[in-house]
C-alpha cells in the first residue's frame, strides 16, 4: 500500500488537492504496474517559509517535499519516472518550479504495509495488490 505524502507550502484549493492526489495515483499506477484502490495520498499545507530547499531561489512559487513509500521490487527506471512524475505534476498544476521539489522513495518489504483484512505481500511485476497472498 504505498503512501505517497506531499508536503507543501502552500494552501491548496479542494479542486487541487483532489487533482494532484488523483493525478499521483494514476502516475503510481501506471509506472508501478499496478492498481490504484491500494494507494494513500497525504497532502500537507505549510506556511511559505516552512518548508526549504538549499536551491529554492522564490519561496512564493512554492516548495514541495514528496516522501513515498512503496514496496521492494521496482527497478530504477520506475523509481525514476515516478520522481520525475511528481515533479511534472506539480509543475503543471501548481506551478511549483521543478528545482525547488525534492522526492524521497523509501522502499519496504510487503508485509510492512497493513489493510484492515491482511497485510500485502511483496511486489511481482502483473500482481493485484488486493488479491493473491498476505494474511489476515
Amino acid at each position: 500500500m504505498p503512501h505517497l505524502q506531499v508536503d507543501l507550502n502552500r494552501t491548496l484549493t479542494r479542486v487541487q488537492k483532489i487533482a494532484v492526489a488523483a493525478r499521483f495515483k494514476q502516475l503510481f499506477a501506471q509506472v508501478m504496474q499496478t492498481g490504484t484502490d491500494h494507494i494513500a495520498v497525504s497532502i500537507r499545507e505549510h506556511g511559505t517559509y516552512n518548508l526549504d530547499i538549499g536551491r529554492a531561489k522564490d519561496h512564493e512559487r512554492g516548495i514541495a517535499l514528496i516522501n513515498s513509500d512503496i514496496r521492494l521490487g521496482r527497478s530504477m527506471i520506475q523509481r525514476r519516472d515516478l520522481a520525475v512524475g511528481f515533479i511534472d505534476i506539480l509543475e503543471e498544476l501548481l506551478d511549483i518550479p521543478r528545482e525547488q521539489v525534492y522526492v524521497t522513495l523509501t522502499e519496504h518489504k510487503g508485509e510492512d504495509f497493513h489493510l484492515t483484512e491482511r497485510y500485502l505481500a511483496s511486489w511481482s511485476e502483473g500482481e493485484d495488490p488486493l488479491g493473491g497472498e498476505g494474511e489476515g
